[in-house]
C-alpha cells in the first residue's frame, strides 16, 4: 500500500472524527489526527503530508464545501454521508489546491474513489467519482476557481426493484425512440433529490408504495431536444424496494409502457448501454436491501 495512501486514510479518520463532533476547527483536526497517526504505519515524510493535508483542508473547507454544493446541489451538504463528504473534502482539495506535480490531478480522483470504497458504502465509489469528475470536467481546469461553464439540467432517476420466489425483477419505462429506460424526472424548485426519485416511480411507473433504500450513483449524457438541440443533462439514481404489482405509465409522460424485467431477460433488450452499469448496482444492492 502506497504511503501516501495510508496519510489520507489517517488524514479521513481525523476529519471524519472532528465532523462526527461538529467540531471542524484546525486545532481538532489537528489534534485527532496526532491521536489517530500512532496505530497507522507512517513515516515522518508521510505524517507531515497528512498534516499539511488536514490542515489545508481546514483552511480552505468553507471553499470547499461551496464547490461540493454546485456540483451536485441535488445533495445538500448534510445529506451527504458523512464519510463520503469527508472524502469528498480530501479528493477536491489536492484537485483544486495541491501541488499539481507532487499529486497529479487523476491521482487525486482515483485516490479518494479508492477511500470510498475502502470506507464507504457500496454506492460512495461511484457517488465520488461522479461528484469529482464533474468538478474536474466542468472547470475545465483543477486550478480554476470558477463556476462551471455549461449549465445543465439535474434530475432524479429510480431503479426499483422487486424480489419475488428468488428472481430479481426490474421497473423500466420504454421511451419515444422504442428503448427501455429508467425512469426520471427533473427537480422542481426546492425539491430534494430522494422525493424527485420517489415522484418519478409515481408518475412513470403509477408506483406510489416504493421504499428508497440507498443512492446508485450519477449518470450524465446528452438528450436531444427539438428546437434546443444538444441539452447536458445529470441523473442521480436511487434504489427502490416494491412489491411486484401492475405498472401504470401516467398521463402526459413521453413513456410508452412500463413492465418488470427479471436480471437474465434485460440482457435481450433494447436500452441505453450507458444504463447497464446503473440497474446492475441496483440489482446487486436490491438482493441486500429488498428483502
Amino acid at each position: 500500500m502506497a504511503s501516501r495512501h495510508v496519510s489520507r486514510m489517517s488524514a479521513l479518520q481525523a476529519l471524519f472524527a472532528a465532523d462526527l463532533r461538529d467540531d471542524l476547527s484546525q486545532k481538532n483536526i489537528e489534534g485527532l489526527l496526532e491521536a489517530h497517526a500512532a496505530a497507522l504505519p507512517q513515516n515522518d515524510d508521510d505524517h507531515a503530508f497528512s498534516k499539511a493535508l488536514v490542515r489545508g483542508i481546514s483552511v480552505k473547507r468553507e471553499e470547499i464545501d461551496r464547490v461540493i454544493e454546485r456540483a451536485a446541489p441535488q445533495w445538500p451538504l448534510g445529506k451527504i454521508a458523512l464519510i463520503d463528504r469527508n472524502i469528498l473534502r480530501i479528493g477536491l482539495y489536492e484537485l483544486l489546491f495541491g501541488d499539481e506535480l507532487s499529486v497529479p490531478p487523476k491521482v487525486a480522483l482515483n485516490e479518494a474513489i479508492e477511500l470510498a470504497k475502502t470506507f464507504g458504502s457500496d454506492a460512495s465509489g461511484r457517488f465520488i467519482n461522479g461528484v469529482l469528475g464533474s468538478v474536474y470536467r466542468e472547470l475545465g481546469s483543477p486550478r480554476k476557481d470558477e463556476a462551471p461553464k455549461t449549465e445543465k439540467e439535474y434530475f432524479a432517476g429510480i431503479v426499483v426493484c422487486a424480489l419475488e420466489r428468488g428472481s430479481v425483477y426490474v421497473a423500466l419505462v420504454k421511451d419515444a425512440f422504442g428503448k427501455w429506460t429508467l425512469p426520471k424526472t427533473q427537480y422542481v424548485s426546492g425539491e430534494l433529490s430522494d422525493k424527485a426519485a420517489l415522484r418519478a416511480a409515481a408518475e412513470s411507473l403509477g408506483l406510489s408504495e416504493v421504499t428508497l433504500a440507498a443512492p446508485l450513483g450519477e449518470h450524465e449524457y446528452e438528450a436531444h431536444e427539438p428546437g434546443a438541440g444538444k441539452v447536458a443533462r445529470r441523473v442521480l439514481y436511487f434504489l427502490a424496494c416494491s412489491k411486484k404489482m401492475a405498472l401504470r405509465v401516467g398521463e402526459g409522460k413521453s413513456a410508452l409502457s412500463a413492465e418488470w424485467f427479471t436480471e437474465d431477460t434485460l440482457l435481450t433488450l433494447d436500452m441505453y448501454a450507458d444504463l447497464r452499469d446503473i440497474i446492475e448496482s441496483g440489482i446487486v444492492a436490491s438482493k441486500r436491501h429488498c428483502v
